[in-house]
């Protein structure tokens, strides 16, 4: 059993918590575009409330422990482990329940280098507890603008977690992904089990636009987001989304290892 004392210092020595790489002009860059409804950092969410670039802030500060000082602008941000914890416990509590009642799933991610581990891990427990692990519109074409213009990609799934991948990247050996904000493949996903007649998910889990797409829709979605990353902790804010948790989500796959299995014991999930 991995306790939360450990769990914590490890938080701490990758730099999932307390000074993280996300810059504290990115993060602050971000609280402005997404106080101006830019798409790009919407990426899925149509806020009900008005929020300012202070109000976004203060958020923030609350859900991450980031500095609320809007005179503060260079160096690292902060998260505080303390939140990172309590929120992976509410995380896995909506795991723990999903697997109580044998829940639909759907598991993607824009982040498939850093974290398809640790979603493939949750999916491989959730099945093995009865749930059913969804993967609707596998290999349809998505098109997702970038800063490149518009690029299609292809939904595709690896061990049940959903993401986009660069058909144009393929390696022989390697599994390809793109990085992605964008909440489309979520949508493609929901619509095309929608179109078969389900079923519809019950739970998706993820992060970016697969929490944000999906909580905008409806569905119940929970997920990992960095300082960053605003949109995510406005959905939990104003009810859109169930639970974020706050931690840095680009470091090395394998730090996130100690957090899964401490998601899986404490959901009583572990194999």
């Amino acid at each position: 059993m991995l306790s939360a004392g450990v769990l914590r210092a490890h938080l701490l020595a990758a730099r999932l918590a307390g000074t993280v790489a996300t810059s504290r002009e990115v993060s602050l860059r971000s609280y402005r575009l997404f106080a101006a409804r830019d798409p790009r950092m919407l990426i899925g969410i149509d806020p009900e409330w008005s929020w300012g670039e202070r109000d976004v802030l203060a958020l923030m500060a609350d859900k991450c422990g980031v500095s609320a000082d809007p005179e503060c602008r260079s160096g690292q941000d902060v998260i505080d482990p303390e939140r990172t914890l309590a929120a992976l416990d509410a995380f896995a509590e909506r795991l723990a329940a999903a697997a109580r009642r044998g829940a639909a799933v759907l598991l993607g991610t824009g982040h498939p280098h850093r974290l398809l581990g640790f979603y493939a891990a949750l999916a491989d427990a959730l099945s093995a507890a009865g749930c059913i692990v969804l993967t609707p519109a596998q290999g349809r074409c998505v098109d997702i603008t970038t800063r490149f213009g518009l690029r299609t990609y292809n939904l595709d799934y690896v061990r049940g977690v959903a993401f986009a991948r660069d058909p144009a990247a393929q390696r022989p050996g390697r599994e390809t992904g793109a990085h992605t904000h964008s909440p489309l493949p979520v949508r493609t996903a929901l619509a095309a089990a929608v179109e078969a007649g389900g079923p519809l998910p019950e739970l998706v889990i993820g992060d970016h636009g697969w929490v944000c797409g999906a909580g905008q829709l409806g569905f119940e979605a929970i997920g990992l987001a960095d300082t960053d990353d605003p949109a995510l902790f406005v959905g939990e804010a104003e009810g859109s989304v169930s639970v974020v948790v706050p931690l840095d989500d680009a470091v090395r796959s394998h730090y996130y290892r100690p957090l899964t299995r401490y998601v899986l014991n404490r959901a009583c999930l572990s194999q």
